[in-house]
């Protein structure tokens, strides 16, 4: 079996990688450097040429804030150019594996979504992603679309890296703690994908939305918390003390979900997956980093 990956130099992608050189998939890793998804143009011929039996859209716009003032890129890389995808997986017969985000919720729940709630994105970045997802539903092709929140991992730009920056300059940080969600680790988003691919049938799987994120909720300030307090540990330098302030008190142009936490039970009951531990992500994470350093 052929998978091709989108997107391969970012967080997920690399993890991606990770994951998928433990198994005996032929595998095709691209970043937009040669395969720019937003050269709608050429997408067919690209993806004629390599004939994958199953497409991992690792690639997404991610700049939230950005988004609000530059709809037209968000819209071409996490809608126009995903429904492009979607056609050319349809007419190739390949499964399209997409990963989306919570953002396509407005966060004034009280209990954990499920797939089937009611979507109500806020922003310019969670509208451009929900487009996506009906982009692909329309098109007909086998499809897993899968929703996750507060990505962190060893790679990239992220949270936890953040944290660690600036925990090592500053005595004091301010976090937001009116925000609650659930940390994902990538490498277990990657680990989830490549055990889904193994059970997708191309007769008698079943296309569907899943949710996929960390088992446990926790706000923007105890997720600091969690990760300064292993970092302590491990002799690292770290802030003396931690604000916690309101959402009002850090103003951004897009606005954040306040309660985006996923119900994760769908994946689970249909491909036995369990959610992700971020608390043990955290700990894997600084294990690398110090590795790497």
């Amino acid at each position: 079996m052929k998978v091709l990956v989108l997107g391969s130099k970012g967080q997920l992608g690399r993890c991606l990688y990770d994951q998928l050189t433990k198994t005996d998939y032929e595998v095709v890793y691209t970043s937009r450097a040669e395969f720019d998804i937003g050269d709608l143009v050429s997408l067919s011929e690209k993806m004629s040429l390599i004939k994958p039996d199953m497409v991992i859209n690792a690639s997404a716009y991610t700049a939230v804030d950005k988004a609000e003032s530059d709809q037209q890129a968000a819209d071409l890389i996490n809608n126009r150019a995903v429904a492009k995808l979607a056609n050319i997986c349809k007419a190739l017969n390949a499964w399209f594996i997409h990963v989306s985000t919570d953002y396509v919720f407005d966060g004034t729940a009280t209990k954990p979504y499920c797939e089937d709630d009611e979507t109500n994105p806020q922003g310019v970045y969670g509208e451009s992603k929900l487009n996506g997802e009906l982009a692909i539903m329309r098109s007909g092709c086998n499809h897993i679309i899968i929703r996750t929140a507060w990505v962190f991992s060893e790679y990239g730009n992220n949270f936890l890296k953040t944290m660690l920056r600036l925990g090592a300059d500053r005595e004091q940080l301010s976090v937001v703690g009116d925000q609650i969600g659930c940390p994902t680790f990538a490498q277990d988003i990657a680990k989830a994908i490549v055990s889904m691919l193994s059970s997708l049938d191309f007769k008698k799987s079943t296309s569907g939305i899943f949710h996929y994120c960390g088992d446990q909720p926790c706000s923007w300030y105890e997720f600091a918390e969690a990760i300064f307090l292993e970092a302590n540990s491990l002799g690292l330098k770290t802030p003396n003390y931690i604000n916690v302030i309101e959402t009002s008190a850090y103003p951004t142009p897009a606005v954040r979900p306040a309660y985006s936490v996923l119900d994760c039970s769908k994946l689970g009951s249909s491909f036995g997956i369990v959610s992700s531990n971020w608390r043990d992500g955290i700990k894997e994470v600084l294990y690398k980093l110090q590795i790497q350093s």
